[in-house]
Parts: structure tokens; sequence; C-alpha cells
């Protein structure tokens, strides 16, 4: 590259959306602003009782506009007039229904209130009844359309959720005329799309969630799913069977965004794909090294040569596609539905009685202090085979073998139980769900050689990662960047606007390398190994009883 360009990597969260502008030469961050969703800040239109999770998208409009404004500020004029690409992550599965314009329902007045016509957020379980539909259906089929997403849908997907809408509500099933995932969509918003047709779907969304697949010839034909329920009948036709990875364009800048960002319509804009696909991009992932991005839940990545994996199919996973991290490599998916959120509830029953407070200031105070005291105490508590034990099933479980119906379980309590020992155990167990993704991987003849951790727990909980690596027995390397899914978004927009031939060149230039490796201490080993049995013993009798 002759002249400095940048890039922008946006990356929407569950909480917030953040941008970054980035030199697509070495990586280096120039700006960067996060933006918090308000509606979804003060939890309208959620239901965590009945595990209903939606976001308005004007929350994402509002973000992406705001944070690349302010980012574009930061820089000044004369840099951006250099940027040359935008790269975008979402949360996934994350769909929404849209009319024949593309326009999601939730924008059109008559729904503007209805959570049944905003973006399903990925951890939205109310489809749970609708994913066992699928699971059962699938069995009647000659062909196994289950096959490439490890053997078990989930309810946290694409075609559950759908269903899930259609059955609940009829306004939205009159009105909807396709179903989109937030990944694909921002594109197309940002491209101009004036049509739900020309909405180019991500290999990365298509294949995990929505069982696209080359040696279907796309999706599962109509039959699948009419046969299942009419209402799902004529879905696939709106769906192309064409997919693509995001290191191609979806097209450029449209002059109404490039007015309302400061930028030029020549800015080349990525296909999407999901947070933790970018992210393992970002931080730089190798063949078989499982890349775990470790926030409120994990999703954990692995890249492995398509001639090595062969005819492989790893059962209990989220998915393996060609592409949908690497182009040319599979790409395989997994992880864990709950584990900074497994935390946050135990934090949030604990100070349950600081709501009583009236002085906000005190109470806040006390509610920041929870977490820093409940690490330090419980690091300090020894390791005893007999301690409590727990599950770490909260939000059900993702992976392996997915089944949202599973709840959290706490073993041993007795009247000498602290708050630490809880927290020590909770910590225990998501590692241990950590474990068995691991476990599932090797038994299944994919090895992996190693740990790259990203994310806000990765990158704040020294003693959490050290009871993993005790616990996995693996070492893991903490990726130096602390927006590791937006810089894989801006490695991707490097790449689609031809800056990069492809985007291992990219992670070459911009990658910021590791800033901590934790090792495995030997002498906790076997008791971490006794006491992970213990979790599949206690797991095997919750699931079974169930």
């Amino acid at each position: 590259m002759e002249q400095i360009s940048y890039v922008i990597g946006v990356d929407y969260g569950t909480d917030s959306v953040r941008s970054i502008v980035v030199n697509a030469a070495t990586g280096q961050e120039l700006a960067s602003s996060v933006f918090f969703y308000p509606r979804w800040k003060n939890q309208l239109y959620c239901n965590a009782s009945e595990n209903q999770f939606r976001q308005h998208p004007l929350d994402y409009l509002e973000g992406l506009e705001t944070t690349i404004k302010d980012c574009i500020q930061q820089i000044g004029p004369d840099c951006a007039k250099n940027i040359k690409g935008i790269g975008v992550d979402t949360t996934g599965s994350t769909p929404v229904a849209v009319d024949a314009t593309g326009t999601p329902l939730a924008l059109r007045p008559e729904f503007a209130e209805n959570p049944n016509a905003m973006f399903v957020l990925w951890k939205d379980h109310t489809s749970v009844a609708e994913a066992g539909g699928i699971n059962e259906h699938a069995k009647k089929f000659g062909t196994n359309y289950l096959q490439y997403v490890g053997g078990v849908y989930s309810s946290e997907w694409f075609w559950a959720k759908l269903l899930h809408i259609l059955r609940t509500d009829e306004k939205v099933a009159c009105a909807i005329h396709s179903w989109v995932e937030h990944c694909d969509w921002i594109p197309f918003v940002l491209t101009g799309g004036t049509s739900a047709s020309d909405i180019k779907r991500g290999v990365c969304s298509a294949g995990h969630k929505a069982l696209w697949s080359e040696d279907f010839g796309g999706y599962p034909p109509d039959s699948f799913f009419s046969s299942l329920d009419p209402l799902l009948a004529g879905f696939t036709s709106k769906l192309p069977s064409e997919t693509y990875t995001s290191d191609k364009p979806a097209g450029n800048l449209s002059a109404e965004w490039a007015s309302r960002l400061n930028l030029d319509t020549h800015v080349v804009v990525a296909v999407g794909a999901f947070d933790a696909h970018m992210g393992a991009v970002g931080a730089q992932i190798e063949p078989y090294y499982l890349s775990k991005v470790i926030g409120t839940s994990t999703c954990d990545m692995l890249v492995a040569p398509a001639v090595e994996v062969k005819d492989k199919l790893v059962r209990g996973i989220c998915g393996q596609v060609n592409g949908s991290i690497i182009p040319g490599m599979i790409g395989m998916e997994a992880g864990q539905s709950a584990f900074g959120d497994a935390y946050a509830w135990l934090k949030d029953i604990l100070s349950w009685s600081l709501d009583l407070l009236e002085d906000e200031t005190l109470k806040n105070k006390a509610t920041e202090k929870i977490m820093a005291a409940l690490t330090e105490k419980a690091a300090l508590l020894p390791l005893d085979e007999k301690d409590e034990i727990a599950i770490d099933w909260l939000n059900g479980r993702r992976t392996p073998d997915a089944n949202q119906m599973l709840h959290g379980v706490f073993a041993g309590l007795n009247l000498g139980t602290t708050a630490p020992k809880m927290f020590k155990a909770l910590i225990e167990a998501t590692c241990f769900g950590a474990k068995a993704i691991v476990n599932r991987f090797v038994e299944e003849g994919i090895p992996v050689k190693g740990l790259i951790g990203l994310g806000g727990v990765a990158k704040k909980s020294p003693y959490i990662m050290q009871v993993m690596v005790d616990v996995i027995n693996m070492p893991i390397r903490i990726h130096k960047s602390e927006q590791t899914c937006a810089l894989g978004a801006a490695m991707f927009a490097a790449t689609a606007a031809g800056l990069y031939e492809k985007v291992e060149d990219a992670m070459q230039a911009m990658g910021q390398g590791f800033d901590a490796t934790y090792t495995p201490n030997s002498s906790r080993v076997a008791y971490y190994q006794n006491r992970y049995n213990q979790y599949k013993k206690l797991g095997h009798f919750i699931e079974t009883n169930s």
C-alpha cells in the first residue's frame, strides 16, 4: 500500500456496539467509540422469566451512526478521506422479520412496539419447542439436514426463532416477507439496499444457523420446512442459494450513509459475519487452536484445512462450515450459553438487598465491590474435592449437544457454604463446561493444540483464566487487543476493499499479538480432573431426570 489507508471495524455486542478506525497497514487503532443500546439498557421488550430477549433496530442504527461519526471526528477529515472499507460483525443468531424492502417490521409504525417485530437476540430461548420439533422432524428424511450443525438444532437459531414468531403472532406472520440475520442486514443498510431479495447472506450465518450447505445446493428444500409447519412454506424461495465469505464486498457505501457518516461512496462494505468468527480472525487464529471469545457467553472457534477434515463431522457443536471464519478452511463453532452471565446472576442475587438502600451512591459503591471481593476470597480458598459443586447451565446448554431446557444446579450446600464458595463452584463449573467442549473435539478426531482467549473475562480475570487452564490442562494465550472482534471486522474490511489479497495477509499485518499466557499448574490438574468427573456425573443425573 503506497499511501496510508484506514478501515473501520464495527462490532455489535449484546449490550453495545463499538466501532474502531484502524491503520490498514499496521493494525494500529486510531479511534474508538462505544454506544450502549438505550432501549436494551432499560430491558424494554424483554421478559427474562420467559427467556424473551428482543432488541429494537433503532438501537442498532443509532449506535452505528453515533460510533462511526464519533470515530471520524476523532481522526479528522484528512484521515477520513483515506478510509477504504467497513466491516461488520454482530451477535447471532439474531434474526428479524423484514418486509419486501428489507425493512424490519419494527421500523413500521404499526409494529413499533411489538417485540415479535424486532430482532430476536441470540440468547432468546422462547423457541425451545420449535427447535425440538425440527430435531424430531429431521429424523424423517433420508438426507441428514442437521449433519453440519452438530446433529442438534438449537432454539438460539434461525429457523426455530422464525417458526416461533410465525406461530405466536398472526399480524407479524401476515406482514413478514423474509427473515434476515443482523450481520446480513447492517451491510445491506449501509449499501442502500431497497429490496430484501438483494440482501447478501454470509456463509457464516447461513451455514452455522440456517442449515445452508454446498452439499444441499443451498438450504434444505421447501418440502422439509412446509411439512414441518405450513407456516414455513415459501421461505426458502426468498433466501438466495448463493452465500458469501466476509472477504467479499457487499457493495459500496450508499450516498445517504456516506452523507450521514461524513464518508465517501467509494468506501467498500464487507459481507457481515458473527462476532466470534470475526473475533477469531482478529485474535490471529491458527489451525487447531481453539479461539475462545469469553464474555457473557462463550463462542469457541476452530479452523482446520478442508483436506485434513475430510468427512469428519463433530457431533453436538454449532456447525462446521467451509469459509465461515477463514475462506478455504473449515470453520467450527461451539460455545457456552452462559459464562460471564452466570457470574452476573450470582452478583445480582447477592446484591438484591442493596436495592433497599435509599443512598444511591452507597448502593453503587457496594455493588461495584462485590465481584472483586468474591474473586479475591474465592482464589484463597483451599481445594477440596468435597466442596460445593455446580452445573453451569443457567441459560441452557449450547454445546456439546444443545439443550436449552436444562438448568443450572448447585450441590453440596450446607450451613457453612459462603458466597465465595458458591462463586468458586460456579467458576469451576464454567471451566468444566469449557473442558467438555475441548474433549468433544478431540473425541471426534479434531485435535486441539492450544487455546486463544479474547473478550472481557479473558482480559480482566487472571483467576478465572488460571482455573480454566488447570481444568483443561492446556495453555491459553490472551490476545492483546481490547477490541478483537472489531479488529477482525477491520481485517475483513481491508481484504474486501482490495488492500490485501486474502484475510490471512491482513491478519499477519494488522494483528496485535498477545500480552499474556497462562500455563497449567501441574499440582492442581489431578484435583480438577476428579472434580470434572463429579461435574459430569451430576450433569448426567440432572439431564436424565429433567
